[in-house]
């Protein structure tokens, strides 16, 4: 069972690097000085990553929990 919570704690970090992605995205978008269209446009681009990537980081946090509850 310590492969499921290594594989949960992995997936985890990969749901949270997502989301760090997602902030340098959004700031980078915030320094660029765009049109409101265009801004608009892009940071739907950065919810769906964000939406994912929550996502992926709670499936993590699953398969760790249940790793932990196997054992």
């Amino acid at each position: 069972m310590d492969m499921i919570v290594w594989a949960g704690a992995v997936v985890s970090l990969a749901g949270v690097a997502g989301l760090i992605w997602c902030i340098a995205y959004v700031i980078r978008l915030r320094r660029a000085d765009l049109d409101e269209a265009t801004l608009r446009a892009r940071m739907q681009k950065a919810v769906l990553v964000n939406f994912a990537a929550l996502a992926v980081s709670t499936l993590g946090l699953m398969m760790v929990v249940a790793g932990i509850f196997l054992s």
